[in-house]
């Protein structure tokens, strides 16, 4: 029998959200590149501990998604990877600054 912390979920990452993560290392880079590589790093980390117990973190809801379809963890203190869980994979969806208006979110444009 398999219990839920052995299973592993395969985590599979937008082109959109790598895309945005490089823009923030892009631009971090431009003040300190180490500290720019050590969010970087943090961030795929982050992304990929969902292989394990993806249910751990909260829902993510907003009035302009399906209740209940997102969870998001907090990386770096104020970035919020957000991710929907079918079967056996995870996709991480977006990745937002929370500091910033929903309207940057890729979610909210593709709802």
């Amino acid at each position: 029998m398999m219990y839920e912390a052995d299973r592993k979920y395969t985590v599979v990452v937008d082109p959109a959200v790598n895309d945005r993560m490089y823009e923030h290392f892009e631009f971090l880079a431009r003040i300190s590149e180490s500290v720019a590589e050590r969010l970087l790093d943090n961030l795929v980390e982050d992304m990929y501990s969902l292989e394990h117990l993806p249910y751990r973190n909260p829902v993510f809801t907003r009035p302009y998604l399906k209740s209940g379809k997102y969870r998001y963890i907090v990386s770096c203190e104020r970035y919020l990877i957000v991710y929907q869980i079918v079967n056996d994979t995870v996709f991480v969806d977006d990745i937002q600054d929370s500091r910033q208006a929903d309207d940057k979110s890729f979610l909210y444009h593709n709802r």
